[in-house]
């Protein structure tokens, strides 16, 4: 008996000097970034905003710092609130940064392959790598300008005719310039099946991504589920939006193959990659469909709701709005519309188009970035597979940076004697790194084309009830694209020689 219990005290000595020395010598690891206290199991679920979640963000940037840890059922997020930060990780670490989180519902609509949320992969660098030679240069971009400034044209036809259908005539001049430009399709008069059915998928998506609607993007074990379970129903979603995705992907595609073999096909991005349609793979074939699909959904709703919110600050800012008028008057006078070619001559109407991108940043948080190894970072442990979320909002509204940021001002970018011009927001508003949104200069040039010739043409005012303005309020609707919340305004040709060359071909 004393043997086997002085064998069983040498074992269990043994065992507590290799853990005493697993212990001391294995490699301290840093703290992961401050954050709200942390409930077991289920974390900070309780502390997660169900909308406006950039305002709390930037809350507890100040209270926490620039980096802010949080975690959800054991999946960790960082937000990050200072734009220097998202610059050192995002860019500079990029390639350890730049995968994308899983959206589980996604996959089960048939968004798998979107580039937006493909994992960082061979995969997704070719799928950029085709965005790039589509518009991500400014020689590639001025190949769809004239497109961009018929549908502008048209835009203030539409405004001219029914200026009281302002959101409706965003959507659709917005909606009908990505599909010329990805199809080379012309979209009806009126109600276009591939507009609507491309603005109805547009608004799954982004139901789809969004924190808090489906409880399988935080447990994606669900979808195992079967369909006749009970808490199943997004299962049932998720086959009645991917017939959806799977229309408005083929559809249109189908659209320019046709035009291509009888020779009608116009010039658009989808017709450029099919050239040479006998050399493409099964694999590179989805992807144009994809890339399609994405073009619309990313570009139609941002593009849309920045517009929107231009009007709005015309509204507001009457001055400003003057002010703009008075330089396009200036610089081209009242003898023809403006061009995208003018933009180097109208340093404010630029200026105010930038400060329409700070003032409403569409995606206020961006798409979270996964990281794909363990980092560490100003003294903070990163675990792999961490979710990044830039509080972009914030950082185009952080007071350190841009003086009194709720108020509307151009003039913060433009070089003033003794003073030196605020940094510009595009370099924020479009995201960071190799997931920074590839279509930032179509979208930025069709906006300002737009401002410009709406600045030209009209004057846009206060809505009059009972004698009286009444000026629109500052909230926002609540959804993955954050939208101004809606408003009236007047809308009114500047003059008959205005009217003239609205309705001029």
């Amino acid at each position: 008996m004393v043997t086997v219990l002085t064998a069983l005290d040498v074992a269990l000595g043994v065992i507590t000097l290799l853990l005493l020395y697993y212990f001391f010598r294995r490699p301290s690891v840093p703290p992961l970034p401050p954050g709200p206290k942390k409930l077991p199991l289920i974390g900070n679920l309780r502390d997660m905003p169900r909308e406006r979640e950039w305002l709390k963000f930037a809350e507890w940037g100040k209270k926490y710092g620039s980096i802010v840890s949080v975690s959800i059922f054991g999946r960790n997020f960082v937000i990050v609130n200072d734009v220097n930060v998202a610059v050192d990780i995002l860019d500079k670490k990029s390639r350890i940064y730049s995968d994308r989180p899983r959206f589980p519902m996604a996959e089960l609509i048939g968004w798998s392959d979107s580039p937006g949320l493909t994992p960082y992969s061979r995969h997704s660098r070719k799928q950029r790598r085709m965005f790039h030679q589509l518009i991500g240069t400014n020689k590639a971009v001025s190949k769809f300008h004239g497109m961009s400034e018929t549908e502008a044209h048209r835009f203030l036809k539409l405004l001219l005719d029914k200026p009281e259908d302002l959101v409706h005539h965003i959507r659709r001049m917005t909606g009908s310039l990505i599909l010329r430009i990805t199809y080379g399709y012309q979209t009806q008069p009126d109600k276009d099946p591939y507009l609507s059915l491309s603005e109805l998928v547009t608004e799954h998506f982004a139901l789809a991504v969004s924190p808090g609607t489906f409880l399988v993007n935080y447990i994606p074990a669900l979808m195992h589920l079967p369909d006749w379970f009970p808490g199943a129903g997004f299962k049932r979603i998720a086959r009645d939006w991917g017939k959806d995705v799977h229309e408005v992907t083929e559809g249109p595609y189908q659209f320019v193959k046709r035009g291509l073999e009888n020779g009608t096909a116009e010039t658009s991005a989808i017709s450029e990659l099919l050239q040479n349609e006998s050399t493409l793979t099964e694999e590179d074939i989805r992807d144009i469909k994809v890339l399609g699909e994405t073009f619309f959904g990313a570009g139609s709703h941002t593009s849309a709701a920045t517009l929107y919110a231009f009007f709005k600050t015309m509204v507001l800012y009457p001055d400003i709005q003057a002010k703009a008028q008075a330089e396009i008057g200036a610089v081209i006078g009242d003898g023809r519309l403006p061009n995208i070619e003018d933009r180097p001559n109208l340093p404010y109407v630029s200026a105010l188009v930038s400060e329409v991108h700070r003032w409403h940043v569409v995606v206020p948080t961006g798409i979270p970035h996964r990281l794909s190894e363990d980092d560490v970072h100003e003294g903070h442990f990163m675990p792999k597979g961490s979710l990044i979320i830039p509080n972009l909002w914030y950082m185009a509204h952080n007071p350190d940076v841009y003086k009194k940021p709720e108020i509307f001002n151009p003039s913060r970018f433009l070089r003033e004697e003794g003073r030196e011009p605020e940094p510009d927001p595009r370099g924020i508003v479009f995201g960071f790194g190799r997931r920074i949104c590839p279509g930032r200069l179509l979208a930025d040039t069709s906006i300002f084309v737009t401002c410009a010739m709406v600045l030209a043409a009209f004057d846009i005012r206060p809505y009059v009830e009972n004698g009286r303005p009444v000026m629109p309020d500052l909230s926002t609707q609540i959804g993955l694209v954050s939208q101004p919340s809606l408003f009236k305004c007047e809308i009114i040709a500047r003059s008959k020689k205005a009217i003239a060359l609205i309705n001029s071909s």
